[in-house]
This record gives structure tokens, C-alpha cells and sequence, in this order.
């Protein structure tokens, strides 16, 4: 006769792994900044090589090579260590898919103090930091549109891809442009296709020498401003909206959405791009947990689930919203239709 397994007793494991969880970002941090994976991708593979490429000492490589085996970012075999596919894919600076730069933003103070006063966000409601994150020209956006470009390449290609299946556009809005590549990607997809990049003055400067980098320049106009101040002028085919709304709460980006929708000509198009959880909130695992950074470093924002933003749309104005199947990174793209 079968017999069920006996539970598992209690362990302090998870406790103990949750509270201990920024040492795995240290050392995350230390082996990007080593080149540990660069070193092993270029054939070092015993840690008095790796120590020897990296210029670090053989003892603190091999405990830290050890650790990153523990967390699966390095396989070992004997004393020989090896790439994980995915650090092979990123985080090998010869790699085209290279991610290690991001550390630049996701590791910036800013964001840093913001999570170690989130007792104080949970209290309030909102980021102990204020509207830092969100103030004019706030040099932070210009490391994030740097550090983070590598990581929009293959989104911003799978979004002008799946928008491409609706028609060509002559005339597109790309709003909080950032780097300028979800736009740009557009552009490539659409030979007249003319881009207006609205972000910070100091933000489309990287736009704008991606414009200039990737072919696009003479079809690329910058829109410096608030994106809730600056005239968008009208007549778009389609507005991007990529990364933006969850900065801010329900009704902040139900009026926004008003003014997306006065900037399409009739039968426009708003792709919206964001982190997107189940109604659970706590499904899928990245896109829900997202909320939580927007507590530690904004006012008011939130990842939204496709139900809430459509919702908004539809307030906005947008006859229907769609949820785009492929995933947009680790995204969803979701378009509303004027």
C-alpha cells in the first residue's frame, strides 16, 4: 500500500537565503567588474588563470567562482569552471547579447537607498526618496538609457516587428524615447517613416547619436520636455509608449493616455510596453515582482496588469486594447486603438 511522503519539516533556509540575498548581488557586481565570465569565455578556466586575467588573487576568484557555480551562473568539473548558457549569452563582453553594463543603472545609489528604506515606502505608501526619480533632466536616465540599450535591442526589434503586421506608419510618437531603439527599430521596419523622440533634453542626446549611429538621423526629430508638458503636435499613426505608465498611478496615466490619444490621427495606434503581472499580482514572477521596485523608487507607480490597462484605454478615449502574444523582453506589448 502507498504511503504519501512525509512533510518537509520547517527549515529557517528561505529566512536565511531572503536576508543573505544581497551578497549574490555583490557578487554579481564583483565578477562583471572582474570580467570573471569574459575571462572564462576566452578559454581561463582554472582559477589560477581566471586570477591571472582578472588580476585577482587565486584564493578570492576561486571562492567567488565557487559561489557563482552555487547560484547556477558557473557549472564547475573537478577544478575546471565553465558558462551557464545564459551567462554565456550574457554576460560575456564578446557576446552581442553583453548585459553587464546595466549594473551602471539597476546598481546606481539612487535606486540602491530606495529599496534600503522601504520600510519607510510601505509605511507611506510611496518611495522614501521623493520625486527624485522623476525630476527634470535627472542624470540618471541618461545612465539608464546607456547601460540599459543592450538589453532593448532584441524587445525593441520583436515590438516593430509584431506593430508591422498592422501596416506600414509614415508618422510615429515615441515617448520617453530613452535610447531612442524602440523607435528606431520602428523607423528601420518603415523606409518613410518619419520618428519624434520626446524625453528629456539631456536624455535625447543618446537618442539621438543612436539615430545618427544606426542610419535613422534624417528622419529622426527630438521633442525636448516633460512628456506631459511638451506639444506633441497630432496626426501620429503610432505612439509608443514603452516603460512609461508604470511610473505613475491609475488616474495619472488614464490623463496621459487622453493626450496620447488627441496626438493619433483616426485609427492610430498606442503600443504600450510593460512589465505585466496575472490579476494574482504574484504571477509571473518578474513582471509581479516589479511592483516593488516602483514602490522603492516612485511616488505612486505600479506594474499593471493588462485588465488595468485597458481599462484606462478604453477611459482614454481607445476603442479596444490588445495583448500581443510574444513577449516583448521581459515585457508585454499591449496595443490600443484610437
Amino acid at each position: 500500500m502507498a504511503t504519501s511522503a512525509s512533510p518537509q519539516p520547517p527549515t529557517p533556509e528561505r529566512f536565511f537565503n531572503a536576508i543573505n540575498a544581497y551578497e549574490q548581488t555583490e557578487a554579481m557586481k564583483a565578477a562583471i567588474e572582474l570580467e570573471i565570465f569574459t575571462a572564462i569565455a576566452e578559454g581561463n578556466t582554472c582559477a589560477a588563470t581566471i586570477a591571472k586575467r582578472c588580476q585577482g588573487a587565486e584564493r578570492g576568484v576561486e571562492i567567488l567562482c565557487d559561489y557563482l557555480t552555487i547560484h547556477g551562473f558557473l557549472t564547475k568539473e573537478g577544478a575546471e569552471y565553465g558558462l551557464a548558457p545564459d551567462s554565456a549569452f550574457f554576460l560575456n563582453k564578446g557576446s552581442r547579447a553583453y548585459l553587464g553594463g546595466a549594473i551602471e543603472f539597476l546598481l546606481n545609489p539612487r535606486i540602491r537607498e530606495g529599496h534600503a528604506r522601504l520600510t519607510e515606502a510601505v509605511r507611506q505608501g510611496g518611495s522614501a526618496l521623493g520625486e527624485g526619480a522623476l525630476e527634470p533632466d535627472n542624470p540618471d536616465w541618461v545612465r539608464f538609457a546607456r547601460a540599459m540599450m543592450p538589453l532593448m535591442f532584441m524587445p525593441a526589434q520583436v515590438m516593430a516587428g509584431e506593430l508591422a503586421k498592422g501596416g506600414a506608419v509614415n508618422k510615429v510618437l515615441d515617448i520617453a524615447a530613452s535610447h531612442g531603439l524602440y523607435g528606431i527599430s520602428v523607423a528601420k521596419q518603415n523606409a518613410a517613416a518619419h520618428i519624434y523622440a520626446s524625453d528629456w533634453k539631456n536624455v535625447l542626446e543618446v537618442a539621438r547619436e543612436n539615430a545618427q549611429a544606426m542610419g535613422v538621423a534624417d528622419r529622426y526629430h527630438l521633442l525636448p520636455g516633460s512628456a506631459f508638458d511638451v506639444d506633441f503636435g497630432g496626426d501620429y499613426d503610432l505612439a509608443l509608449v514603452t516603460n512609461f505608465l508604470h511610473h505613475f498611478d491609475l488616474p495619472t496615466c488614464t490623463a496621459f493616455m487622453r493626450k496620447v490619444y488627441a496626438s493619433l490621427r483616426p485609427g492610430g495606434r498606442a503600443a504600450i510596453v510593460e512589465f505585466v503581472p496575472n490579476a494574482d499580482r504574484v504571477t509571473p514572477p518578474t513582471a509581479a515582482a516589479f511592483s516593488l521596485v516602483m514602490l522603492a523608487s516612485t511616488p505612486a507607480g505600479n506594474a499593471y496588469t493588462f485588465q488595468e490597462i485597458e481599462s484606462l484605454s478604453r477611459e482614454a478615449g481607445f476603442v479596444r486594447a490588445e495583448l500581443a502574444p510574444p513577449p516583448i523582453g521581459l515585457g508585454r506589448l499591449i496595443i490600443a486603438y484610437r
